[in-house]
């Protein structure tokens, strides 16, 4: 594989290279280790436990180590310019804390946390979803150690979960063909799907680290140094996916049982029942802030987009759709 070779003449050396990913092998890392490798210019390692049986893309090294072993850790992220952290639900509670250290020990100069969707720096959306207030934190502690700085993708929701995933989600159940609104289901949102994201990443790591001179304006990544980047495939409502949906159905919504419930009451439902001990709720309540009137869901409305600086490709919703409900097994219904 080529690695670091000039772009248009410029200074090879102002380009990452080596480049270390955390869960290369599952549904989110996948994407962005194929995008990596198709970029051409880096050198990706992914990290593994010892007792992992997972298979990675050709062109990946694979580096398995005990997660536990702090000195095995550390060596494994030396020389690396980068690394992406992408861990499950199920991920250890001091898992990523324990790479974000090792990282610092390592000099690492670059971490882009586990952090994948709404807009964390909305302190209102953060406080009242949960998670957005436990990602403002690792971005403080990345920072605490003064040796790493953080890049995180804010892209919304991802597209084929949310819309697949069930009631608690968008607001489709799709075996029962029912479809519940929020309110009247015209609050607009930003949703990214998995391959947008990919690309993203991808595009973004490979501008240049800092400007070639003092007057050069060009994206670099010095510009987004312990900020959020902005992207999205959609920006869209409850009613513009309904119809999506029924297009790729070639069903009427007269075919169709549809409810409407206040969105706050909705949201209410889900921290009672988070509270109660049933984590399903955390669904209901995630999706039911984001959909707030002006909670922050559009962010492209308030921040902007990073679409256009990293030349992302447009995307068809219908297609988008179909393809999401044929993965999920439901455009049949």
């Amino acid at each position: 594989m080529a690695a670091q070779r000039p772009v248009n003449g410029q200074n090879p050396k102002n380009y990452l290279e080596n480049i270390t990913l955390v869960g290369a092998s599952d549904q989110i890392g996948s994407h962005f280790a194929r995008e990596l490798l198709k970029a051409d210019r880096f050198k990706v390692t992914a990290l593994a436990r010892l007792e992992s049986t997972s298979t990675f893309p050709e062109g990946i090294s694979v580096k398995r180590i005990d997660y536990k072993d702090r000195c095995a850790l550390v060596e494994a992220l030396r020389g690396q310019d980068a690394l992406i952290i992408t861990l499950a639900g199920n991920a250890p509670l001091d898992q990523e804390e324990k790479l974000i250290e090792a990282a610092a020990e390592a000099e690492v100069a670059w971490v882009i946390p586990n952090e994948w969707g709404p807009d964390s720096d909305d302190d209102a959306l953060a406080r009242e979803s949960i998670l957005g207030e436990l990602k403002q934190k690792t971005r403080r502690y990345i920072e605490s150690f003064n040796k790493s700085s953080w890049i995180c993708l804010v892209c919304g929701f991802w597209y084929t979960f949310s819309l697949a995933g069930g009631d608690a989600r968008f607001g489709f159940d799709f075996p029962n063909r029912t479809m519940t609104f929020y309110d009247k289901g015209e609050t607009k949102i930003n949703t990214s799907t998995l391959e947008q994201c990919g690309h993203a990443l991808a595009r973004l790591l490979s501008l240049k680290i800092r400007p070639d001179h003092e007057d050069d304006e060009s994206p670099c990544l010095l510009k987004y140094k312990n900020k959020p980047v902005y992207i999205s495939s959609f920006l869209v409502n409850q009613q513009d996916l309904f119809q999506s949906v029924l297009r790729a159905t070639k069903t009427s919504e007269q075919e169709w049982t549809v409810r409407y419930q206040d969105v706050k009451e909705r949201y209410k439902e889900g921290l009672e029942e988070v509270q109660s001990g049933a984590m399903e709720g955390m669904f209901k309540l995630l999706y039911a802030r984001v959909f707030y009137p002006n909670g922050g869901g559009n962010y492209e409305l308030v921040r902007g987009l990073q679409n256009d600086v990293l030349g992302l490709p447009k995307e068809d919703l219908d297609e988008t759709t179909r393809i999401s409900m044929q993965i999920a097994g439901t455009l049949g219904l």
